[in-house]
């Protein structure tokens, strides 16, 4: 029996390359678990997101007229979310998960399925008809050759900016920063300037404990300060009965209140899966309206991908000196098929997470992470009720000390030569003061053209890299371009 378990260990490692990597079976196991919990919210937002906005004809995604059905949309988030995490676990052997894509999710529900005559199967057609698109990108090279076209600096600057922008998904997820009621700065501390709520002190007792496990290099330091921080959340609600965060309780907990379920196990819904009209839009909109949406989510897809995986790569110290992970078309091809997947259960686009630089920061150095992630996606289907336990309170401080550990990458850029430091600089801060992986990356790649334009130095920009800024500033112009089109 024990030389059968030490056989498959064995196997499992020589297929992951775990131990080529410096990893264990354990730690990359503990990493994918560390990912999940810091990206599982989408289990619980994607819902809210999609399931309650109607469509063009009133209807609600999964429901009627009063409502989306949310039990069904989450089941459908999980389940697909965790197929492609472990298709990109088993295919492409990195450590990036897969769920639907934030910010994509809501250019579908209030930008596409909310137009006049486009119902929800219709927007999820859409979806699948930019996955295919991108797809074909990957096949015929071009999204590769792109990739490879950005200098090694912007892809450090991309890295960088990411760090920051989760760090700051971190902190403002959690309310520690937040807009202020007076609207007389963008944000503020906590409420008024002060931590005066007890789910601001659990996360910051949670942003210091995971940053003293982190210091003292204690193994699963990140999932040990999420565990803590969630029971310190539950006893804490369970004393001060402090409710969910709203208008008239602006200190309450964020996304979930942390109490124990009353039933654990949960019998998923999967109805929505295959709810969707490839050439409905067609009709309903017309072709110029369908060929610009497609492109506004291509585009953001596009790039996001290539700044997660070239982030989640760095801090996995899996790239090459050209700043390249391994297996860059396999990781381009599941992405692409995620986007298909998306559309395909009804759940908007999927996408890399670049949360799962919190399982990278923990050790996760290979796809088993991804595989870990992905089947604890699919136990969510019927375990959903143990998700919502978790507030933002208690799983984003991950966020904040992972973004440290990528920012740290900075380092690598040469700020005395100006032609390049300056689009680096553009990167890495447009991310979050802009909320957008996809405006830092177009930012620093079209100011480095038009730089090297100005000092005479065009025959240095690769020619893709015209294409790539071409294509963002047709991308940033696209509300005047819609709105020429009456869209």
């Amino acid at each position: 029996m024990a030389h059968d378990q030490a056989q498959a260990r064995g196997a499992v490692d020589r297929f992951f390359k775990i131990s080529e990597r410096g990893s264990t079976v354990w730690t990359e196991v503990r990493g994918g678990l560390v990912t999940f919990f810091t990206m599982s919210y989408i289990v619980v937002l994607n819902p809210l997101i999609l399931g309650n906005v109607p469509d063009g004809t009133g209807q609600f995604l999964g429901g009627g007229t009063e409502g989306g059905d949310l039990t069904a949309i989450a089941a459908a988030t999980a389940l697909v979310a965790g197929v492609m995490s472990i298709l990109m676990g088993v295919v492409a052997n990195f450590p990036l998960a897969l769920a639907a894509g934030l910010g994509l999710n809501a250019v579908v529900a209030f930008s596409v399925a909310a137009l006049p005559g486009m119902t929800w199967a219709d927007a999820m057609g859409i979806v699948v008809m930019e996955g295919l698109v991108i797809l074909l990108l990957v096949v015929t090279g071009f999204r590769e050759a792109v990739f490879r076209a950005v200098p090694r600096e912007l892809k450090i600057a991309i890295s960088v900016g990411i760090g920051l922008f989760i760090t700051f998904i971190g902190v403002y997820d959690a309310g520690f920063v937040r807009i202020p009621a007076s609207l007389a700065t963008p944000t503020e501390l906590g409420m008024g300037g002060s931590l005066g709520a007890w789910p601001l002190l659990v996360f910051a007792i949670g942003v210091l404990l995971a940053a003293v496990l982190v210091v003292r290099k204690v193994r699963g330091g990140i999932l040990i300060a999420i565990v803590v921080s969630t029971v310190l959340a539950v006893i804490v609600e369970a004393i001060g009965g402090i409710g969910g965060r709203s208008e008239d309780n602006p200190g309450g907990w964020a996304l979930n209140v942390p109490a124990l379920p009353e039933s654990v196990v949960q019998l998923p819904d999967f109805s929505l899966i295959g709810q969707f009209s490839l050439l409905g839009s067609w009709e309903a909109i017309g072709p110029v309206a369908v060929i610009l949406l497609v492109f506004t989510l291509l585009i953001a897809d596009f790039f996001d991908t290539m700044g997660t995986m070239v982030a989640i790569g760095g801090e996995a110290k899996l790239l090459d000196e050209k700043g390249n992970p391994p297996r860059t078309t396999q990781i381009l091809v599941v992405d692409s098929l995620a986007a298909v997947g998306g559309g395909v259960g009804s759940v908007s686009s999927n996408t890399a997470y670049v949360e799962s630089a919190s399982g990278v920061g923990d050790g996760a150095r290979t796809g088993l992470a991804a595989v870990t992630t992905g089947v604890a996606f699919l136990l969510t289907t019927f375990l959903s009720p143990l998700v919502t336990v978790v507030p933002h309170e208690a799983a984003t401080p991950a966020l904040v000390i992972v973004g440290f550990l990528m920012v740290v990458q900075v380092t690598g850029i040469d700020w005395t030569d100006l032609e390049v430091a300056i689009p680096a600089f553009l990167t890495m801060v447009l991310m979050p003061f802009a909320y957008s992986i996809t405006v830092g990356i177009g930012a620093g790649v079209i100011s480095f053209v038009l730089i090297k334009i100005a000092v005479g130095k065009t025959r240095r920009v690769h020619p893709l890299l015209w294409v790539a800024a071409a294509l963002f500033v047709v991308y940033f112009l696209m509300g005047p371009i819609r709105s020429a089109f009456g869209i």
